[in-house]
């Protein structure tokens, strides 16, 4: 009997990661669950179980301080909010393909489009999908798709179509084929998992060669269910099983062809169980990953273990390799490599690039061929730890060795703060830049540069102690000093430049002006008047500037910040001549008279003599500070620009007596 071994059963890369980071959490302090089972498989769950983590079926099931896991099938927006309502420690184990369909569905809907569900309507992951729509519409067929289209779609609304990672894909094609016949205004996202159709149509292969065919997966896994039923299509005979007990009284008479496969949800040492389960007693040419042609005993197969022999069908890896790789699924935090072999390649999204801010989907693309360093090879759970930005570095060593010869300017990410200085990653390759060489002024916390992007010069490579060192004052220095010969070569008086404030003293402003450092005095800064320039300015500010005067031996400029047209006497004497009238804010009383405020940046002098159209014996008798009256302007001095109001005359002029003329 021939034995052919899927390639691609068991563990997927969400589920995997799923399991593992339940794993993780069980060994952090405190009580640990998942919200519903972290997979569909029973017999993980019971390990889970045996480790510590418990399963709850509702949020009102944990309280403060309990670590929740978040299945690998996702919950809907609603859950995330009542765990936070109920302070508990989240952990989100979703899978990063099935968290992609809740963002586009989310998107879609909030841009006013119906979004189509293709799924199995009672499965968690469905339902989740739903949950981050305002009005779902979920189809199992096409014939469900069809109806809804004729009787369900009373809108206008534009329809988007997504599909449960685990959905099959003959009958989602041809669900695209009826909206694409029916509708005009539709899109279509293409979200059955690569690793899904990837084990369906290996799975439908094996099966039409075999006699018999074993799924295994757990009852309650939609996709271990579309399994089992994308082989029956092609095999006479296929069995559905959680575990390989359940195989103990499989009559074999005449089957001389068994395939296996198992569903994303089965861990290894069950597939390992059902292998050795049909191989006992039986002369058996095991094929697997790599077509292993050879005829061994029922004996010798007891002495060789699943494992071994599932290690000689793939290509061995390890620590240091440098592999190749296709990029298959893209998450926020980390990519997945497909390797070509069982184990599963993944890349954290620290080690592929040093830019902080970076997002995996601007970098790569899925189909991307990419080459990477092998970081880990965990053989037991069947995942590579991998690193682009490792293998970019060992490239770049000879670069910045280059640029130390050179002198050349290289640049790199600021990733952490060191004793005495901080580090920069430079393609990869760690570099100390001493605290006096950061070109920051004097007491401003070396943090302030974290997660930043830098220039530097390399100043000392050893690569025997695997140590470089650099320098960002000595690149600043050269950046400013071309800049400065470069204003000086162009500076005229007039000139405007967008500057900073570098410092402030008490008699003005000191503003760098792109290499060049500028004074504004005081009275420069406004029309209005300025006290002290802290209150109108602090270090760091932006502000125009013009040049009013320079001195390129002493390398000395004079700046100026208040412009002619915002001048309040030639706005006053625009709008304003000898005898117009004005409403005036009185702003200072003196023994003489009031000062009065015309507009914003010109007074003019009220004299006690016209304040009043009788004697006064000083301004407060008749006005308070802050009081509006009306003035006339009686006179203009432009040479002193000094104005003087009148208040009496705008006052009836009181009649004079006459006297009677008495008759003789």
């Amino acid at each position: 009997m021939e034995i052919i071994l899927a390639k691609t059963a068991g563990f997927c890369f969400g589920v995997r990661r799923a399991v593992k980071t339940a794993e993780n959490a069980a060994m952090l302090p405190g009580k640990c669950m998942t919200l519903g089972p972290i997979i569909h498989n029973r017999s993980v769950t019971e390990k889970l179980h045996g480790m510590g983590v418990s399963e709850i079926s509702s949020v009102a099931e944990a309280h403060e301080g309990d670590t929740v896991i978040i299945r690998s099938h996702g919950v809907g927006p609603e859950y995330y909010r009542q765990l936070e309502e109920r302070k508990a420690n989240i952990i989100d184990a979703t899978c990063p393909d099935v968290k992609k369909i809740h963002n586009i569905a989310k998107r879609e809907t909030d841009e006013g489009r119906t979004v189509i569900v293709f799924g199995d309507r009672s499965h968690p992951e469905v339902q989740t999908i739903a949950g981050y729509c305002s009005d779902p519409v979920i189809v199992g067929n096409p014939e469900e798709l069809r109806i809804w289209l004729k009787t369900g779609n009373n809108s206008e609304k534009p329809i988007s179509l997504v599909s449960q990672t685990t959905g099959i894909r003959n009958i989602f094609e041809s669900c695209v084929k009826k909206l694409k016949k029916e509708c005009t205004n539709y899109k279509i996202f293409d979200t059955i998992c690569n690793a899904t159709s990837k084990r369906q149509e290996e799975a439908v292969t094996i099966a039409a060669q075999c006699d018999i065919m074993i799924v295994i997966g757990g009852k309650h896994s939609a996709n271990s269910r579309h399994l089992c039923d994308v082989c029956e299509s092609v095999c006479p005979r296929v069995l559905f099983v959680e575990t390989a007990d359940e195989l103990a009284d499989v009559d074999l008479t005449g089957v001389y062809k068994l395939g296996i496969t198992a569903g994303a949800s089965t861990p290894e040492w069950i597939i390992k169980e059902v292998y050795q389960k049909m191989s006992e007693k039986k002369t058996v040419k095991a094929v697997g990953a790599a077509e292993i042609e050879e005829e061994v005993t029922a004996g010798a197969m007891a002495d060789e273990s699943f494992a071994e022999m599932l290690e000689k069908s793939i290509k061995t890896l390890y620590n240091g390799d440098k592999v190749v790789g296709v990029v298959a699924a893209i998450s926020g935090t980390e990519i997945s490599v497909d390797l070509g072999t069982k184990h599963s390649g993944y890349i954290p999204l620290e080690e592929l690039t040093d830019n902080p801010e970076a997002k995996a989907e601007d970098l790569v693309k899925v189909g991307d061929e990419i080459e990477c360093y092998v970081l880990r090879v965990n053989d037991v759970e069947g995942t590579v730890a991998l690193s682009k930005k490792r293998l970019d570095s060992v490239k770049a060593w000879d670069e910045i060795s280059e640029s130390q010869e050179t002198k050349t300017i290289v640049e790199g990410y600021v990733t952490e703060e060191n004793k005495g200085g901080i580090v920069v990653s430079c393609r990869g390759v760690r570099v100390f830049v001493p605290a006096s060489q950061t070109g920051l002024p004097k007491d401003t916390p070396m943090n302030t540069l974290m997660k930043k992007k830098v220039k530097l010069r390399i100043t000392e490579v050893n690569k025997a102690r695997r140590r470089v060192v650099g320098s960002i004052r000595s690149v600043q220095a050269e950046e400013r000093k071309a800049k400065a010969d470069a204003i000086w070569a162009s500076i005229e008086v007039g000139k405007q430049y967008d500057g900073i404030v570098k410092s402030l003293t008490s008699y003005g402003a000191f503003v760098d002006i792109g290499g060049i450092d500028g004074m504004v005095h005081v009275s420069e800064l406004s029309w209005s008047r300025v006290r002290q320039p802290s209150d109108v300015l602090k270090v760091g500010d932006p502000i125009d500037v013009y040049v009013i005067s320079f001195d390129k031996e002493k390398r000395k400029i004079s700046l100026g910040h208040k412009k002619a047209e915002d001048n309040p006497w030639v706005k006053f004497t625009t709008n304003y001549a000898v005898g117009s009238v004005a409403n005036v804010k009185i702003v200072k009383l003196m023994p003489f008279g009031a000062f009065a405020e015309i507009i914003e940046g010109v007074d003019g002098l009220i004299h006690i003599s016209q304040i009043a159209d009788r004697r006064i014996g000083k301004p407060g008798d008749v006005l308070t500070e802050g009081q509006m009256v009306d003035a006339k302007i009686t006179e203009i001095d432009d040479e002193k620009k000094k104005v003087s109001l009148s208040i009496r005359a705008l006052l009836e002029p009181q009649s004079e007596p006459v006297a009677e003329e008495v008759a003789e």
